[in-house]
């Protein structure tokens, strides 16, 4: 965590309207908001984030890479 406390909340519902690429390991992924990358699940996007940073703040970082191909399959 950055220690800064400028937090902003994010939350939405995609609707199945979800769309995350990951570059460097060529996955992407549209439709379902994919979980255990730290930005919400299902159909719903959630995180928080530091307004001085940009930082996603979350206990579930750094994620494996192969936690990240799993959930964009």
């Amino acid at each position: 965590m950055c220690n800064h406390n400028r937090i902003a909340s994010v939350s939405g519902k995609t609707s199945d309207c979800c769309y995350v690429a990951v570059d460097h390991l060529n996955v992407d992924r549209d439709g379902y908001v994919p979980s255990d990358i730290g930005i919400g699940a299902g159909n719903y996007i959630d995180f928080v984030y530091c307004l001085d940073c940009g930082k996603i703040i979350s206990t579930n970082f750094p994620i494996p890479e192969d936690v990240v191909k799993e959930a964009l399959r």
